[in-house]
């Protein structure tokens, strides 16, 4: 008698072992949506895989902080519907933070800021006193805030014609047709613009002073999640890993 209950007190306590065992094992994923053209931030490499700082930074918070994560395209001009759709769970792709998407979603603590560049073709003698008086035709990715700033400053104030602004699909898009010459100028986000006349007959001629804050954008109700990301962020931001990125990247 004695034997048998010892032994039914052994596979109650493996069972147990066992079912903590699977539990601890589980981890949740998150699905990160990003935008795959918008190097150094996000983009996908030639092997067809997501990379980037961005793209890095939450694979080390993930690790870090003890979950999965899929990381997902998405065309830029629908990431936020896709968000709020709960399509996917996350914005980490330089998503800078105004006050027209904080009336859709939340934003983690700020961990980068940047400006805006203006590139032109080699060739041309173009200034930024040209851009800034609407005499150029400008391209841009749609949906970015590079978009928003020449919307509010340019055209609405009727400083450029709506038709003189191109807005695009991605920026590699406008990129190429400045190009072939069927625009005479682009702007974006600084480190995006450095890499994109990297090695092209094209030329930064100024900066615009945006101080644009990027953080990661989650659902107004994810409080959980945003609180677990400020965590990893400040984590990241206070390791080895995080210059090693910022000196992988060329961030500075």
């Amino acid at each position: 008698m004695r034997k048998k209950w010892f032994l039914a007190v052994i596979a109650i306590l493996v069972l147990l072992l066992g079912a903590g065992a699977a539990v601890t094992q589980e981890k949740p994923t998150y699905i990160v949506g990003i935008d795959g053209d918008y190097f150094p931030f996000t983009y996908i490499d030639k092997d067809g895989n997501p990379a980037g700082f961005d793209v890095e930074s939450i694979q080390w918070i993930a690790q870090e902080m003890g979950f999965e994560v899929k990381i997902v395209p998405i065309a830029w001009d629908g990431i936020i519907p896709s968000l709020l759709a709960k399509k996917i769970d996350l914005i980490y792709s330089g998503m800078t933070v105004t006050e027209e998407r904080k009336e859709k979603v939340d934003f983690t603590n700020v961990y980068w800021v940047v400006n805006q560049a203006v590139a032109i073709r080699e060739e041309d003698n173009f200034t930024m006193d040209d851009f800034m008086a609407g005499q150029l035709t400008i391209g841009t990715q749609r949906g970015c805030s590079a978009a928003m700033w020449v919307e509010d400053n340019l055209v609405k104030p009727s400083i450029l014609p709506q038709n003189k602004l191109r807005l695009y699909d991605n920026f590699p898009l406008a990129a190429n047709d400045l190009l072939n010459g069927r625009i005479e100028a682009v702007i974006m986000d600084e480190p995006v613009i450095a890499k994109a006349i990297e090695g092209q007959p094209l030329k930064k001629i100024g900066v615009i002073s945006t101080g644009e804050e990027y953080a990661i954008a989650v659902r107004k109700e994810d409080t959980e999640l945003k609180n677990m990301l400020n965590q990893g962020l400040e984590k990241l931001m206070s390791s080895p890993k995080w210059e090693e990125l910022i000196q992988k990247y060329n961030m500075k």
